[in-house]
């Protein structure tokens, strides 16, 4: 494997990996704030973020590569209201995005077309976080502080499932 390829890629399982971090943060926010539906949709987030680190790790070993796993920085833990913990997860989101999109211009540089295949599936994959973030963020926006409305919307993000 391509040495600059398999270092950008080890850096993306490393993006893949802070960002469970962060879900798991985000959801010990929501349990501190009795929004058990927020933090069972924020860990199903965390574990489909390993997902996606360990897709990458495994398609860096198919190719005779070697994953190598970075330092994590330490996530928020504050948070001020759920609109904020979902427009950090957004924000968040966008620049997963941005690192997916540069990693896919680095492989075609180097001409590494089975890494342009696989980051395929990842490029799609962020089209859906950020709509589905986006959607939450504009519900939340029409919440407002109506507690209600809030506890409703707490109750819809409880019944997720990890096949979504």
């Amino acid at each position: 494997m391509n040495e600059t390829v398999q270092e950008a890629l080890n850096d993306q399982i490393r993006n893949e990996l802070y960002a469970a971090y962060l879900y798991l943060s985000m959801a010990g926010w929501f349990e501190s704030r009795n929004l058990p539906g927020f933090a069972h949709w924020m860990r199903i987030q965390r574990e489909e973020e390993v997902g996606h680190a360990m897709r990458l790790f495994d398609y860096v070993h198919e190719r005779g590569g070697r994953a190598r796993l970075k330092a994590l920085d330490e996530p928020p833990a504050e948070f001020d209201s759920p609109l904020d913990v979902m427009e950090h997860a957004l924000e968040h989101e966008r620049g997963v995005t941005s690192r997916i999109h540069e990693l896919y211009e680095t492989a075609m540089h180097e001409k590494d077309y089975p890494t342009q295949t696989i980051l395929q599936w990842f490029v799609t994959e962020q089209v859906e976080e950020e709509a589905t973030a986006t959607r939450l963020v504009e519900q939340l926006r029409l919440a407002g502080n109506d507690g209600a409305a809030i506890l409703l919307l707490d109750r819809e993000l409880g019944g997720r499932t990890g096949e979504e």
